[in-house]
C-alpha cells in the first residue's frame, strides 16, 4: 500500500476512534445537574439499572457485570491514549513522506517534463490507433471480398 493510502486509512482510523470516544463518553457519562432550576436527575442506581436493561434487550449476550473496560473513570484515559497513539502513527506516516526537492520551481519544471513526456506518449498512441484502424478497414474489406467470392461460387438450387 502506498504512503498516501496509508495516510487516508490512518485519518479514517482517527475519525473512527474520535467518534467512538465521544459516543462512549456521552453514553456512559453520569447525569449531572445543570442548574438548580432543573429537576434532580435520576439516581445513578436507577440510571444504571435502566441502561443495563436496555443493553440486555439490545444485546442479549451482554452481561450487567462491570468489566475494567466499562469503568467510567478509566475509559477517558484509555480512549485518549488510543487517540494519541493513532495521531502519532499519522505523524510518523507524514514524516515518511518524501521531501520536495528544490522548491516550487523544481516541482513546476518536473511537472512540465512529465507533461511533455505524456504528450509524446499520447501522440505515439494516437499514431498506433490510426494504424490499427487502417489495418482493421483493410481486413474488413478483404473479409467482405472473400465472403462475396464464396457466395458467388455457391451453386443455385
Amino acid at each position: 500500500m502506498d504512503i498516501i493510502s496509508q495516510l487516508q486509512e490512518q485519518v479514517n482510523t482517527i475519525a473512527a476512534i474520535a467518534f467512538n470516544t465521544f459516543g462512549t463518553l456521552q453514553r456512559d457519562a453520569p447525569p449531572v445537574r445543570l442548574s438548580p432550576n432543573y429537576p434532580e436527575p435520576p439516581s445513578t442506581a436507577t440510571a444504571t439499572a435502566t441502561a443495563a436493561a436496555t443493553a440486555v434487550v439490545a444485546n442479549p449476550t451482554t452481561t450487567t457485570e462491570e468489566s475494567p473496560n466499562n469503568n467510567i473513570s478509566e475509559q477517558p484515559k484509555l480512549l485518549s491514549a488510543e487517540l494519541v497513539k493513532a495521531a502519532k502513527q499519522f505523524d510518523a506516516l507524514v514524516a515518511a513522506l518524501p521531501l520536495s526537492e528544490g522548491g516550487e520551481e523544481a516541482q513546476m519544471k518536473r511537472i512540465a517534463e512529465l507533461q511533455a513526456e505524456n504528450d509524446l506518449v499520447g501522440q505515439e498512441l494516437q499514431k498506433q490507433l490510426e494504424a490499427a484502424e487502417t489495418e482493421l478497414k483493410q481486413v474488413q474489406e478483404l473479409f467482405n471480398e472473400a465472403a462475396d467470392n464464396c457466395l458467388n461460387l455457391k451453386k443455385p438450387d
